[in-house]
């Protein structure tokens, strides 16, 4: 195997860990939402790149086969495809969810911030974002005032959200909700009536 010439040079000998967050970032512990939680250090700007997820990519027949500890570090960045954190957990993988982020997605594994997000403001995502199957489904904690109570790989299909989100889902998850638009568009089409923001049809 080929020498890694950034090894080589010592230009990764600082980092500790195989994903990046940001310097503006830093985990601590949150027992409400699961151990841990990624919180802003210093005010962080709109746009900003939080987090770059790495990982072993499965599929999801074999992300079945794996123990519960390692597979809840996960994101589902395509079509039956799924990027699995693998050795020991880093401070990427502890973004935990809301329904009321402050972070989005660029494209499938960049997070970048949605908002301006204060210092000691925790960092999270929408898993409505990036989830379109039933791997990670679970009783809401967030709190927020449109707290939907259960997450489900079904709630991408949420109308609401393709506004609130637009421009920070997935791109697979961008790909289902045009198809169910143009669905929605030709239905009406055809019946003369105007277009429903109510999808009607499964993918």
């Amino acid at each position: 195997m080929a020498e890694d010439p950034l090894e080589r040079s010592g230009a990764l000998a600082s980092r500790s860990h195989r994903q990046y967050v940001s310097p503006l970032l830093e985990a601590r512990e949150n027992r409400k939402k699961g151990l841990m939680g990624l919180y802003a250090r210093a005010p962080i700007p709109p746009g900003e790149v939080l987090v770059v997820w790495a990982g072993r990519i499965v599929t999801g027949a074999e992300l079945a086969q794996v123990p519960q500890e390692p597979a809840r570090y996960v994101v589902q960045i395509e079509e039956d495809l799924y990027l699995l954190s693998v050795g020991e957990p880093e401070p990427a993988d502890f973004i935990n969810h809301s329904c009321e982020p402050n972070a989005g997605l660029r494209g499938q594994i960049v997070v970048v911030s949605m908002r301006a997000i204060e210092a000691g403001e925790e960092v999270c995502i929408d898993y409505a974002m990036s989830d379109g199957s039933p791997y990670d489904e679970f009783e809401c904690g967030c709190g927020t005032p449109s707290c939907r109570g259960r997450i489900t790989g079904e709630d991408w299909r949420r109308p609401e959200l393709w506004e609130r989100y637009a421009g920070y889902f997935s791109p697979y998850l961008q790909r289902r909700i045009e198809a169910l638009r143009g669905a929605e568009r030709g239905r009406a089409s055809r019946s003369g009536s105007p277009v429903g923001r109510q999808p009607q049809s499964v993918r």
